[in-house]
């Protein structure tokens, strides 16, 4: 009798066993999609798009879409990775995705079709429609009251890093639709940018946030590209210290993930934290520009970006020249030029000079979506570049300054300041400078007989003083190239 309650017991517990093995194998056969792919999302419209995952080895999945008639078939390689393209169409109507495996059915619901923007970069991209502590965004409380917007969806890629490229995003706020509850946390730029283009364009948009404060360029690198550059060996780093500082680690944190999923463009707000290289800067902009293009692999996709705006970074005069950060204005001004189908918004009329974080973060998007829509969707009409410097004669004994993009003149709304000129000796004085026929600028001074040199708003924290008539500022420059001048 015992030895028949114990052969009982030995049945038993093999069969839990076994249901246990069979309950693991199921769990690990089922369908698992990446974060970014989930209901509520924006699927970039009318092209193909990819939707991927990971399943059991071999596992057959069964793929069916609201807005196509037949099915996809599909198996996942011997190491449990599977993808399918995709046709999606222009319809405005909500659609639906249905995946099936053997023990998996998943139903991904009210996705919409339509613009999909990348929002990256440090703090000024970061800053939420609520603001930092003590530090506003301008029009907060009416952009929340207003934002109930079922076509503008967002996605928040939450601060990590790795020391290696990973498949998928650790920590993120999910695809939701625009309100007053989802709204306040989200990147103002990104925000008032998305916002415009829905309107504008009467299509869904879906923003991709991805962002981190104080983060250096070198840490949106991958490590392929950025070892190029600096020796980087991530071995015994700890991570968890710095990690916006790092190299690459935001990269395969935070970009890595996104790459399969397809975008019209991408914007990008960051520099402030790489001012003091800013000839490095400009190999290691463009460098990530091209390496993040051929990732997605959709060719060279718009990508606008933000010029830094005037603050006041250090009040000690004799640190002034070795932490003026209009060299990176510079440099950034001069990356549209190294990076194709790129556009950029002059920011000289919206800095604060106690502030890193400028309030007026809707000017910034402003200038932005103007970008888009004159380069990316055909809005001819709409005037997005600002004036910049073209070239110099000496006249008089002073020197008439010429602009590109000034089509319509040069406009100021009181004095002109901020100009500087220097003779053969490279010492730089205040200069008056006054507008010539609407289009040119000519610049003097008493202190200089034998002008060679002329620069405008050469310093930390400046306010604008001209404009275009589409009162777009004109960016900071020189027009020289010295690097001992006083």
């Amino acid at each position: 009798m015992n030895h028949i309650t114990n052969l009982k017991k030995i049945i038993f517990v093999a069969g839990i066993a076994l249901l246990q093995i069979v309950g693991l194998q199921t769990i690990n056969a089922e369908i698992k999609l990446p974060a970014i792919v989930s209901s509520n999302m924006v699927l970039q419209r009318n092209t193909n798009i990819l939707i991927w995952g990971w399943a059991n080895a071999n596992e057959k999945i069964d793929i069916k879409t609201s807005w196509i008639a037949k099915s996809y078939q599909i198996k996942a390689d011997k190491n449990g990775n599977w993808s399918v393209e995709i046709k999606t169409t222009n319809s405005k109507k909500p659609h639906t995705i249905n995946l099936k495996s053997s023990v998996s059915n998943i139903t991904l619901n009210n996705i919409l079709f339509g613009e999909v923007w990348l929002c990256s970069g440090q703090s000024n991209m970061e800053q939420p429609i609520k603001g930092f502590d003590g530090q506003p965004t301008f029009g907060s409380l009416n952009a929340t009251v207003n934002s109930y917007n079922p076509n503008l969806r967002l996605f928040t890629v939450q601060k990590e890093g790795s020391k290696q490229a990973l498949n998928d995003i650790a920590k993120f706020t999910n695809w939701q639709e625009a309100s007053s509850e989802t709204v306040p946390d989200f990147s103002a730029i990104a925000y008032f940018f998305g916002q415009q283009l829905q309107e504008v364009l009467d299509v869904p948009v879906g923003l991709i946030h991805t962002s981190w404060g104080g983060s250096r360029i070198e840490a949106w690198m991958s490590n392929k590209v950025i070892s190029t550059y600096q020796s980087v060996n991530l071995d015994n780093v700890d991570i968890s210290k710095g990690t916006n500082q790092i190299p690459s680690v935001l990269f395969n944190a935070m970009i890595n993930p996104l790459v399969n999923y397809k975008i019209k463009g991408a914007l990008w707000y960051q520099g402030e934290s790489n001012r003091t290289e800013p000839e490095e800067y400009k190999k290691l902009f463009p460098a990530m520009v091209k390496d993040w293009r051929s990732r997605w692999e959709i060719g060279e996709f718009p990508f606008y970006f933000v010029q830094i705006a005037p603050f006041t970074y250090s009040n000690n005069k004799l640190l002034e020249n070795k932490d003026n950060s209009a060299f990176m204005r510079e440099a950034q001004l001069q990356s549209l030029d190294l990076i194709p189908n790129s556009g950029i918004a002059i920011t000289m009329d919206i800095g604060d000079e106690f502030s890193i974080h400028p309030p007026k973060k809707k000017e910034v998007a402003d200038r932005l979506l103007y970008n888009a829509l004159n380069k990316t969707y055909g809005f001819k009409n709409i005037d997005y570049n600002a004036p910049s410097y073209d070239f110099f004669e000496i006249q008089n004994g002073g020197i008439k300054l010429s602009f590109k993009d000034v089509e319509t003149g040069i406009y100021s709304f009181d004095t002109i300041e901020d100009f500087e000129i220097a003779g053969a000796d490279k010492v730089f004085y205040p200069a008056e400078a006054k507008i010539v026929n609407r289009r040119n600028i000519f610049v003097k001074s008493d202190k200089v007989e034998k002008p060679i040199a002329v620069r405008y708003a050469w310093k930390n924290w400046v306010k604008a003083s001209l404009f275009d008539n589409s009162l777009l500022p004109l960016s900071s420059f020189r027009t020289d190239s010295w690097s001992d001048s006083k």
